[in-house]
């Protein structure tokens, strides 16, 4: 029997599309997707363009539920779509986002690191 999670949680249907985005990752996700890489060894893995219900988040980290997205050009006047995205998600899967510029992942990585282990400390 499958859960709940497993209909929403990287459908089938949206493989494709993951594929795609991870070939054709911008800088920005290159970068804080090496800097994610870092937290490994302290158990903390994330998945990168990972799919809940029909959307495609960024970067996920199922064992404390948190999303991570970049906000770059392509989401410029597209900011109440961005809302109405984060709260749907939220509301389905009960996850918690952190949102940044792309240049804030090479500006202030160490921030990202702390926020993330902020969170992390907080579901032990």
């Amino acid at each position: 029997m499958r859960n709940e999670d497993d209909k929403l949680m990287n459908r089938k249907d949206q493989k494709g599309n993951r594929k795609r985005l991870r070939r054709t990752a911008t800088p920005s996700e290159k970068g804080l997707w090496k800097l994610l890489k870092e937290l490994r060894p302290y158990g903390i893995l994330f998945h990168r363009q990972h799919s809940i219900g029909k959307y495609i988040v960024d970067f996920y980290c199922p064992k404390i539920r948190l999303v991570i997205e970049l906000d770059g050009q392509s989401h410029v006047g597209n900011e109440e779509y961005d809302i109405y995205r984060e709260e749907y998600i939220k509301q389905v899967a009960g996850v918690r986002f952190l949102r940044y510029e792309n240049k804030f992942v090479f500006e202030h990585p160490d921030c990202i690191l702390a926020d993330i282990k902020e969170i992390w400390n907080s579901c032990l």
